[in-house]
């Protein structure tokens, strides 16, 4: 069926059905969501469990592991990892793509459950719940102000973070850095022993003290009421002046062997903004809210609230919307930039503005109508949907050119004809090639489908908009155009270029077709080229981005004291202050992490330097410098990365170094040992810059040994001993302050806990079961060791691993050499390592993508079989897909850019893409040949003449329409270059070749025999 017959006729009914189109799509577009990636549930579990005061040892042994055996048992669970540090297990549960998360979420929790009894008693109960990928924040904010710390954070928590929390779209507000008020109590130990108390017999009365509880109901007459008890410390003096000991001398009173102090809790981290002490404020939005909309609202809400609290400067030291937004722009401009380069190709070939024009329609029709599909199908407007759209404008007008030139030569061969007919017979000429190009284009994107791994769910809608804008074109060239063309003028004459460019390769056509295996031998020799020189071709994952972020880590011994930490990350902002005149913002974290709260001896700083457009050198550029300038300072290790990969940021990354190695084992020492050797070779690795090992050397630490028969003889409870020592140095809530409407924690703790020596430990009493009191000298004593940071197991077992950060060389380069200089290193004979990060996803994304590429060849073959209802001349067609790898690696080594997962797509696009022209030809050689019984040659030389110009209008949009693309420009441009770059180098050198190669085949195809193609099903029967 063709559908020009009737559209030809219909001029109205196809316009108007054109409008509503896009009508509809300009709607869509409208209602569109605007995100980095697309939204992608992970198939990733996490469990967390907090034990206080637990040993990373004591909690891998009886919180984590327990975790482990249950989740092993989960079904579909691929990989199972976890932390266990002081006072904290994190189990993270990797399933396989494609299972059931739900289920296996209520599996999990379900035999978590069981085990939940033999966990310890005081550990928390396990937290169950999805790896979300809006837990990473979307902005941080800095506050600055005169206020003290304990004001700030309290003026944050009541009435700035409730602010921002209200507003749509935002999940939450973590506060970072300030300091929360507590009142503490830091007892006298000497007057404990003059008065025979111990530090249990204050908590004891302080807990007394102060409660809250209910009384019941209790009538009063006629009513009924409910009676409380609010006896909490409503005021400062009111703590001190609860009595702690009576005797025939009196009471004694607690300000009398203790102070009580309104202050804050213990400082374990400190935040600087901008070279300031300050606070930061991380904006957590919700799973389903718009990143763009939800920061558009905070900083409008920022201008009131500075307004409101002229105490308080806050301002956005990092937002991603800003990335964001400005690569979809940055998408959005070559678009727009690669259709209008686009029309400008046909306007030089056609020398006719209508006609150019009326090529031009399949453009926004295509790309609006795809809007409406990206609504409806539930996509956004990300990286991948919009740069499918501009990989596919070079495309759409591929078959609107066709129809065109095709109805036009048909107007030039029978002048006479009506143009409504000339525009039918014209477009039915076409038809079937075209509809066999599209679906062969189509073709490829079905293994996009069925891949399991992140680069199938990563790249699948750009797929979806690819092929639907494919197929929207495909209908724009059937309907609109024949209509258009139809209302044309006739030109008075044929092009002259045209005429000429035809007979100039008709001339070069012809010694090809005399020596056709010549054509052939240079064709394969070429290839047997290309494929030698893509061994130097350098392989990663996905390609690094400039997002205008630098990470400096410092770490130094464990057990720094915090003071000491910030001394040395102040000299290095005046460092970084003198050598970065990019800086914009500054944030430094000095000490705890939120997971590591005992390990203060690290500290990292972000330095935001700006978008890439508005600076010099590159932020890897910047890294370098500053790393060469920065150097190690004495007892301290840094380090110095740029910040890229927006592919793992997006989808809530840790942003670690993008190369691992890790050891396994058990025995901690021999782990480190052997990780210790590994780092020595790794620094004779060319591309690693620096390394680091994730466990810092262990906490230094003194280990309490209780002698339990001692205890058991005296009367003293073993837990007993642990809460004194607990409450004497890191203090133990007892009661709390409500004064304003809040409640401040009350501490118990030794004066001067801080300088406290062992003996002031062992002098200390505790009551026995007699209510004697005992000396704790009498029942323990200190050893000293080193306690592991943290333990990390994989697959449960320990592993020890070793980081690497990459400059200057490919990924697939630097791992290849690492495993070459491990490989000969002596191991253990119970350790064994494997190399990780980035390599791992990359060989996995590498190898399914290279199985949907063969895939994609084996489908198009199929679909032009099918088509042509012939074995044979879809083959000759296959011939043009090996030459466009001829294109690539000139493409990738004149650009220097790596083999990567967007290059491999890339490549798989070309799989439909370069075949395009191959069917153009062989459906017109076949026709010339069989419906005109021309001699063989003669046919193949007018038909390619035929084809010489919509096969070279096709491939010129489609290349100059990515040009923009392939430039990589602007922010996020990085990201779809290879891409582009792929598609044009490969597209160009299989059109060249192709012209020449492809008649040369299909000579030598049916020469032999000068037997005639068979008549295919889908060909109309007139010429």
């Amino acid at each position: 069926m063709n559908p020009a017959q009737l559209t030809v006729h219909r001029p109205v009914l196809t316009s108007m059905v054109a409008l509503i189109v896009l009508v509809l799509g300009l709607s869509a577009l409208t209602r569109l969501p605007v995100a980095l990636l697309p939204d992608i549930a992970l198939p990733v579990m996490t469990v967390n469990t907090s034990w206080s005061n637990a040993g990373a040892e004591e909690v891998e042994q009886l919180v984590t592991r327990p975790i482990e055996q249950a989740a092993a048992a989960v079904t579909g669970v691929e990989e199972i990892r976890s932390t266990s540090a002081e006072g904290n297990s994190r189990v993270r549960i990797t399933l396989a793509w494609g299972s059931d998360l739900r289920a296996a979420m209520d599996d999990l929790r379900d035999r978590i459950a069981r085990i939940e009894s033999s966990l310890p008693d005081d550990a928390e109960r396990p937290r169950v719940r999805q790896f979300d990928t809006a837990d990473s924040p979307i902005m941080l904010l800095g506050v600055a102000s005169g206020l003290d710390a304990i004001h700030l954070h309290g003026l944050i928590d009541d009435r700035i973070g409730p602010r921002l929390e209200r507003l749509p779209g935002v999940a939450a507000v973590d506060v970072r850095g300030g300091l929360e008020r507590e009142v503490r109590v830091e007892v006298e130990p000497d007057r404990l022993r003059a008065l025979d108390l111990g530090l249990d017999d204050i908590r004891s009365r302080l807990t007394g003290a102060s409660v809250i509880a209910p009384g019941g109901p209790i009538r009063d007459g006629r009513r009924e009421f409910n009676l409380r008890t609010p006896a909490q410390f409503e005021a400062l003096d009111e703590i001190g002046e609860v009595v702690v000991h009576r005797d025939e001398d009196g009471r004694t009173r607690l300000h009398q062997v203790a102070r009580v102090l309104d202050t804050h809790e213990r400082e374990t981290r400190r935040f600087r903004v901008d070279f300031e002490d300050g606070v930061v404020l991380a904006i957590r939005k919700l799973t389903d809210a718009n990143t763009v909309e939800v920061a558009d609202r905070v900083h409008a809400e920022l201008r009131a609230i500075n307004r409101d609290f002229p105490q308080a400067s806050i301002s956005a030291v990092s937002d991603e919307s800003g990335f964001i937004r400005n690569s979809i722009a940055n998408v959005g401009q070559a678009i727009l930039y690669g259709s209008a380069l686009a029309m400008l190709v046909l306007l030089l070939f056609l020398r006719n503005l209508r006609y150019t024009l009326v090529a031009a329609t399949a453009i926004p029709l295509a790309v609006i109508s795809t809007f409406a599909l990206i609504h409806f199908g539930g996509h956004s407007l990300n990286l991948m949907t919009l740069g499918g759209l501009a990989l596919g404008v070079g495309l759409i007008v591929d078959n609107s050119i066709v129809v065109m030139e095709s109805i036009a030569r048909r107007r030039e061969q029978v002048p006479d004809l009506a143009p409504t007919t000339a525009a039918a017979e014209g477009t039915g000429r076409v038809a079937p090639a075209i509809v066999a190009s599209t679906l062969t284009t189509l073709a490829i994107f079905l293994p996009l489908f069925f891949a399991e791994e992140l680069a199938g769910h990563l790249f699948r809608p750009l797929a979806v908009v690819v092929a639907f804008a494919l197929f929207a074109s495909l209908i724009v060239a059937l309907t609109l155009v024949p209509m258009l063309m139809a209302r044309m003028r006739r030109p008075a004459s044929a092009p002259r270029m045209r005429e000429r460019m035809e007979r100039a390769y008709a001339r070069a056509l012809r010694p090809a077709l005399d020596n056709p295996w010549s054509v052939v031998g240079i064709s394969l020799a070429l290839l047997i080229i290309a494929l030698a020189g893509l061994r130097g071709v350098g392989t990663e994952f996905m390609p690094a981005t400039d997002e205008g972020e630098i990470r400096v880590n410092l770490s130094m011994e464990p057990g720094t004291p915090l003071d000491d930490l910030q001394t040395v990350m102040l000299d290095l902002e005046e460092q970084v202050r003198d050598e970065v005149p990019e800086l914009q913002h500054l944030v430094n974290s000095i000490g705890a992490s939120a997971f590591r709260a005992s390990s203060p001896a690290a500290a990292n700083m972000r330095i935001n330097v700006g978008p890439r457009d508005a600076r010099e050198r590159s932020s890897e550029e910047i890294a370098d410098a500053l790393r060469s300038a920065l150097g190690d300072p004495p007892g301290a290790e840094i380090r110095v990365r740029a910040r890229g990969g927006i592919f793992f940021r997006g989808f809530g990354g840790d942003d670690e170094e993008s190369l691992a190695v890790e050891v396994r084992g058990f025995d901690l020492d021999t782990m480190r040992a052997v990780t210790e050797r590994f780092e020595q070779a790794l620094d004779d690795v060319p591309g690693i810059t620096d390394t680091r090992v994730a466990e810092d050397g262990g906490q230094p630490e003194f280990a309490t040994r209780i002698d339990r028969n001692r205890a058991a003889d005296l009367g003293v409870e073993v837990e007993a001993i642990a809460q004194t020592l607990e409450t004497a140095l890191g203090g133990t809530r007892a009661g709390a302050l409500r004064t304003a409407g809040d409640e401040v924690p009350v501490r118990v703790q030794l004066r001067d806990a801080v300088t406290a020596t062992l003996d002031d430990l062992r002098d200390l009493t505790l009551r026995n079961d007699d209510g004697d009191r005992v000396a704790l000298r009498s029942v323990v004593d200190f050893d000293r060791a080193i306690g592991p940071d943290s333990i990390e197991r994989r697959e449960q077992a320990r592993i020890s691993t070793l980081h690497a950060n990459i400059g200057g060389r490919s990924l697939g380069e630097v791992a290849a050499d690492v495993r070459a200089a491990l490989e000969g290193i002596p191991l253990p004979a119970e350790i064994d390592y494997s190399v990780t990060g980035d390599i791992e996803e990359q060989e996995a994304a590498f190898s399914e993508l290279l199985l949907g590429t063969l895939l994609a060849v084996l489908l198009v073959y199929m679909v032009m079989a099918s088509l042509y209802e012939s074995l044979r001349d879809p083959l000759i067609v296959m011939f043009s897909v090996p030459l466009a790898i001829i294109g690539v690696v000139l493409a990738l080594r004149v650009t220097g850019t790596t083999l990567n997962v967007q290059s491999l797509i890339g490549i798989l696009l070309l799989v439909g893409i370069v075949v395009n022209n191959a069917i153009l030809l062989v459906d017109r050689m076949a026709r010339r040949h069989r419906a005109d019984g021309m001699e063989l040659v003669q046919a193949v030389i007018t038909a390619a003449g035929e084809r010489l110009r919509p096969i070279l209008m096709t491939t010129l949009t489609t290349i100059l329409a990515l040009l923009p693309l392939a430039i990589g420009a602007g922010e996020g441009g990085e990201a779809q270059a290879p891409m582009a770059r792929v598609v044009i180098g490969g597209l160009l050198s299989s059109a060249l070749i192709t012209l020449f190669l492809i008649p040369a085949l299909y000579l030598l195809f049916y020469r032999r025999s000068q037997q005639r193609p068979p008549v295919y099903r889908m060909v109309d029967a007139h010429d």
